[in-house]
């Protein structure tokens, strides 16, 4: 029994760790207060539900993301060019099993994320098989669409994305 409490507690908070991600300066930690709204997302095998949002420049919005399927999936918020090098990125490794990366993800930290034009690093969550994971993140001012994406290799080609459109003016 203590075993077993034990594995469920290190699982726990392995997951809290692998949400807190390698990328603090995209999804610092935030207050409740400071969060705007919560999205709850589902990752299936081969899709994400919804599979479009749309946010306000400035809003904090906290992601929940279920992993529904039988595969681990990530759930990266970035710039369409800056996920397609994350992707290739990930190609290169799942491709290098030599290297000690296995699928070459490995919760992130066996790589960095792809940065976009603006120099900010993806946020960015792994997500086992039947875990939920929490991403806070701040929709940033100066872009108008961004996308979210699976990048582990074959994912994204499959159909595990989904658009970011911008509404509205920043908060005040």
């Amino acid at each position: 029994m203590r075993k077993t409490l034990l594995a469920l507690i290190l699982g726990l908070a392995t997951t809290t760790a692998n949400a807190a991600g390698q990328h603090e300066s995209s999804h610092a930690a935030a207050s409740e207060a400071d969060i705007d709204r919560t999205i709850r997302v589902e990752a299936g095998d081969m899709w994400f539900d919804p599979d479009g949002l749309e946010v306000t420049p400035g809003e904090v919005i906290r992601f929940e993301i279920t992993n529904g399927g039988n595969l681990e999936h990530e759930f990266v918020i970035g710039e369409a060019l800056a996920q397609e090098a994350h992707r290739e990125m990930m190609q290169e490794m799942a491709g290098n099993p030599g290297d000690g990366h296995g699928d070459g993800h490995e919760g992130q930290g066996g790589h960095d994320m792809a940065e976009g034009e603006h120099g900010d690093e993806m946020p960015a969550v792994t997500i086992a098989p039947g875990e939920t994971a929490e991403l806070v993140w701040t929709a940033p001012d100066d872009v108008a669409r961004l996308e979210y994406a699976c990048n582990i290799p074959g994912h994204y080609e499959a159909g595990m994305s989904g658009a970011i459109e911008f509404r509205g003016d920043p908060p005040s």
